[in-house]
């Protein structure tokens, strides 16, 4: 995991690729140093408490309502969750522990409902923002847990497409930094979500990437785990141990062992449909 450095004012974001960037402005370059500017601004803000201002503009106001997708044993850890990416309000740990508690209940609940998984993938369909995560377990042994994630990121998930289609972007409000296009597939036996990322878009500027490119830069800038670099070398995807979704949140464990919320953003996947 490659962190950038920062200066002792806060207000400045030092990268060290910066004169590589410069030099050399491929596009690959340039999206490395927007990464890790990015980066080195989301590490500072993962050290401060959490403010009521992160919550604000929120997109759309999540509807509490049953979801077939949420067995009734994982009610009360899933209304804490949905407070939090709500409200961005509660406390860091019982965050936590309400992901882990939530990870045992659905493992337990999919064995015993086969139709389980499937209403999960239902319900994955549409567009995610990133609210909270614990980071990867090489983020957590440099900064310790990230919690609530600073930065516009979000993901989209097409059920309807064949395959099925995943992206992933950075944004700033409506415009997209960087945002990665590929395929995914859902295994219900054992709810691992593994996609691989072919085509990059570097402010409105769309590419293919090479076998592996989406993991290096992922690594490179800290927005990745080191794990997906070691897959791709032996050719086996990216992954997530899915854990739930329903019509407000969903949660997953990443390949490199961090936990994660998102809460559905309606806004994004209206423009999704278009």
């Amino acid at each position: 995991l490659h962190t950038s450095a920062r200066s002792p004012s806060l207000g400045r974001l030092y990268c060290p690729s910066r004169a590589i960037a410069m030099s050399r402005p491929t596009p690959l370059n340039i999206l490395l140093l927007l990464l890790q500017g990015a980066d080195s601004f989301r590490m500072h803000a993962a050290l401060q408490p959490p403010s009521s201002a992160l919550a604000g503009g929120a997109d759309v106001r999540m509807q509490m309502a049953p979801a077939a997708s949420t067995p009734a044993a994982a009610a009360a850890a899933v209304a804490l969750l949905v407070r939090a990416a709500e409200t961005r309000a509660e406390e860091s740990h019982a965050v936590i522990e309400a992901l882990v508690g939530l990870e045992k209940t659905m493992r337990a609940e999919a064995k015993a409902d086969a139709k389980l998984s499937g209403a999960t993938l239902d319900a994955l369909d549409g567009a995610w923002r990133l609210c909270f995560t614990t980071g990867t377990v090489d983020t957590q042994k440099k900064i310790g847990k990230i919690n609530y994630f600073p930065l516009k990121a979000v993901q989209t998930f097409d059920t309807t497409t064949e395959p099925m289609a995943i992206t992933n972007g950075i944004y700033v409000g409506d415009v997209a930094l960087v945002r990665f296009f590929g395929p995914f597939e859902f295994n219900e036996g054992t709810r691992k979500l593994t996609f691989d990322f072919d085509e990059i878009s570097l402010l409105g500027l769309r590419i293919p990437l090479p076998k592996g490119g989406a993991a290096q830069i992922g690594a490179a800038s800290g927005l990745g785990s080191k794990s997906n670099v070691a897959r791709a070398k032996r050719e086996l995807p990216a992954f997530f141990n899915w854990i739930s979704a329903n019509e407000d949140i969903a949660t997953a464990r990443g390949g490199g062992g961090g936990l994660a919320l998102w809460r559905r953003d309606l806004e994004a996947q209206e423009r999704m449909r278009e």
